[in-house]
């Protein structure tokens, strides 16, 4: 789960970060009280789950502008928060459509004498908390480390204690801080890591974290993910959640209890284990296809999941084929069959549909998915995996 960045940056001062001033409006005209109240000059900046706004551009809107703009007079703010309010951001995050903007952060604008990155993430090889940074922080981050890895500094964290003042303190000088500014970073590192542990983080970051002329140490922007299954544990967390910024699809489908990414294929397919869908996956591709989504009904396949599985696939345009890939073990084939048969009747199937079933009964689920052949014309079986792959290829 992501939340906003003004969010974010709430949970930092809530641990003991420094940050800057800010006001979240929805509206133009609040934008010109946030300037007001906050004393000018502010920077207008859009709020959307995705990276590289200050890159992006807004769609149809005829500016060249993007999701950061630095105002200094005040007759220029609702005007431009006018056009972030009204247009979808475009960033190489959210694809061609962009995103539509409901809240623009109107901060109060900093003057920068350095940019740094840091941030944390669970490194898979240790099996603990990183936390990463870099003395050339800001919106090349990402090109810094693709061209220059040696620079990006790395400090294990241990989940048990935290981040230790010592850990920060070597930190704060290996990135170049003074001894006035040392302190200051190092209370923005830990309160980094407390928030990463203490509301089970997959990520968080600050990008940038700058100095001021006068020595100032902010967290100017940040960014966090929240790991779904511990959300239990968050109820605080989950209450940040904006739905608006997700993908309709993936919210139906965790409603039902069914795992499903979007993809940019044209092969919807549905399938019931993790292991099998990456596999399906895979194997379209190898015969030249291409998946529109990873969607995992699990192992007790349903007819009222089925139902929902073909809604939520159907729902994507880009869709015109689907492979069903079933191997029944808690789930028989022949109630597989059976579900799938009674989802096609409810639905309706208006693309072919390729269905591979193994398991226990398969011969008596394929007898069913041929009985239904007249009332499904567009759905047929398959006899293997390759041979589901090539008719749902050769279909589309």
């Amino acid at each position: 789960m992501k939340i906003h960045e003004y969010q974010a940056k709430d949970l930092l001062a809530a641990a003991g970060a420094a940050i800057p001033r800010g006001i979240v409006v929805t509206h133009a005209a609040d934008a010109i009280k946030a300037f007001d109240q906050l004393g000018g000059p502010v920077v207008l900046k859009a709020q959307i789950h995705a990276g590289g706004r200050g890159k992006g551009r807004f769609k149809d809107s005829g500016q060249d502008y993007g999701g950061v703009k630095f105002i200094k007079n005040r007759d220029d703010v609702a005007k431009i928060a006018d056009v972030m309010l009204t247009y979808p951001l475009i960033t190489k995050q959210t694809g061609p459509e962009g995103q539509k903007v409901s809240k623009v952060l109107v901060q109060a604008a900093a003057d920068i004498a350095r940019e740094i990155y840091i941030g944390l993430v669970v490194d898979r090889g240790t099996g603990m908390p990183v936390l990463m940074a870099c003395a050339e922080g800001g919106v090349e981050i990402e090109e810094v480390a693709a061209r220059s890895p040696e620079k990006i500094l790395k400090v294990p964290v241990s989940p048990e204690t935290g981040l230790q003042p010592f850990q920060a303190r070597r930190l704060a000088y290996e990135l170049e801080f003074t001894a006035e500014q040392a302190p200051k970073a190092e209370a923005i590192m830990i309160a980094l890591a407390r928030v990463f542990l203490d509301k089970d983080c997959s990520l968080a970051e600050i990008n940038p974290l700058v100095v001021t002329p006068k020595g100032d140490v902010l967290a100017l922007d940040a960014k966090m993910s929240f790991d779904d299954n511990a959300l239990f544990r968050h109820p605080d967390i989950e209450k940040l959640r904006d739905e608006t910024e997700e993908n309709p699809a993936d919210l139906r489908a965790a409603k039902a209890g069914l795992t499903y990414i979007s993809l940019n294929g044209n092969i919807g397919c549905l399938v019931n284990g993790a292991g099998l869908a990456m596999s399906t996956m895979d194997i379209i591709k190898y015969h030249g296809g291409e998946p529109a989504n990873f969607l995992d009904v699990g192992g007790g396949v349903t007819a009222d999941g089925a139902i929902e599985a073909f809604r939520i696939i159907l729902s994507d345009p880009k869709v015109k084929g689907v492979l069903v890939n079933i191997f029944g073990g808690i789930a028989k084939c022949d109630l597989i069959a059976e579900a799938l048969v009674k989802a096609g009747r409810e639905v309706g199937f208006k693309v072919p549909v390729v269905v591979r079933l193994e398991g226990t009964n398969v011969a008596k689920a394929r007898e069913i998915l041929a009985g239904a052949r007249t009332a499904l014309p567009t759905m047929q079986s398959a006899t293997d995996l390759t041979d589901a792959a090539k008719k749902v290829v050769g279909a589309v």
